[in-house]
Formats: structure tokens, sequence, C-alpha cells
């Protein structure tokens, strides 16, 4: 296999996000196709202005790395206790990243079912970003990892660029502004792809709300 690089994924976050469906993500032994993923752009000034992005107002402490290169780790907590993981994007000193929704577990399965034992089938193991995050042991210290550092203990590997024909999209799930771009993207051959919920503070699209 051609090696890859960081490179692939400074693009548009649309773009970053369809070349990461398929990707295997690592974390230890622990291995995680990527079956669903949410594109989110930045702030006003750059190309890609996105109000449902944690960079959307600009650059904090706590996006700051979704302003540097592809192909970094950035981890938040969703509701104070779900780490999420997301794949920056774009060039450097723009911001955009990749939110990885759902994964399917392809190595290190007795690993995941300790960290999940709450799970009810192997596809619900790495279903959801934070069932991801778990899945994965990824923690808020690993913010800012190298992803495709050979030494990193989290690393990502992308395999070939799927065809348009091989990828689902629609609206990205329960975010209440910019509810209806189409920005998540998803392997609809895959069982563990997560169920779309519009979020209850989104305004209907406007051909519900007449």
């Amino acid at each position: 296999m051609a090696a890859v690089s960081a490179e692939e994924l400074a693009v548009e976050p649309p773009a970053a996000a369809r070349r990461l469906l398929g990707a295997t993500l690592w974390s230890g032994a622990v291995g995680v196709r990527i079956v669903e993923v949410e594109a989110y752009g930045g702030d006003p000034a750059g190309p890609w202005p996105d109000p449902a992005s944690h960079s959307g107002r600009g650059r904090t402490e706590r996006n700051g790395v979704m302003f540097g290169p592809a192909g970094m780790l950035y981890v938040y907590l969703s509701y104070g206790m779900h780490t999420c993981v997301n794949v920056t994007s774009g060039p450097n000193g723009t911001a955009s990243a990749v939110l990885i929704r759902s994964g399917e577990v392809i190595a290190g399965r007795e690993t995941v079912e300790a960290r999940r034992p709450g799970a009810r089938s192997d596809l619900d193991l790495a279903r959801g970003p934070g069932n991801l995050g778990s899945a994965l042991g990824i923690m808020l210290s690993d913010y800012g990892t190298p992803l495709f550092d050979p030494s990193s203990s989290i690393r990502l590997e992308l395999n070939r660029p799927l065809e348009s024909t091989e990828i689902a999209s629609g609206p990205r799930v329960g975010v209440s502004t910019a509810a209806d771009v189409p920005w998540r993207f998803w392997l609809p051959g895959s069982r563990a792809v997560s169920v779309y919920r519009r979020s209850p503070r989104a305004p209907l699209p406007a051909t519900e709300s007449a």
C-alpha cells in the first residue's frame, strides 16, 4: 500500500470527512474501522464558516489544535463525561476538524469489551462518538497527538479513497445551529452507523415550518 500522510486531510471539511471513512484508528492494540463521521468548519473569517463548530467563534485554548495542521487529535468532553474524538483537517492556520462518530472494532475486542461492559452487541461497542472514545480508551490528555507519527500511541491509517457511490450523507446529529448542513457521512453497508437524531432546539427545515 502506498504511503499516506496528513496532507491528504489538508482539504475542505467534507472532503476530509469522506477521506476518513474506511480508515483505521489505532489506540495501542485496539483498532477501529471508521464508518461514520461529521465535518466541521471554523470561524467567519475562514473559508468554511460554521456556527455549529467549536471554532465557529474564533480561537480559544480549548479549540486551538483545530487551527493547526491536519492530522492532529482534537479531544473534548461532551456533557462533561463522554470523550469525543476528532481529527483536524484543512491547511495549517485554518480551523476545521472531523468528528469520528462510529466505528467497527477490528482489533483488541477483549480490551474494548472490558471498557464497554454495557454494550448490547458487538455493533454497539464503538457506535456513537462517546462510545467510540471509550472503546479506544482515549482521554483528554491525548489532545494534540499527531496521528500520522509512527511513534504515537494513537495512530491513523488511511485506506483507499472511496467512490461517491459508497458513501451516504445527511445532516449532522444533535446540533442546534446549521442543523441541515449535510456534513455527516457514513458507510451505508455498516450496521455500526448510529441513528440520526435531530436536536429539539434546531429550527424545523423550511419545508416543515410553513
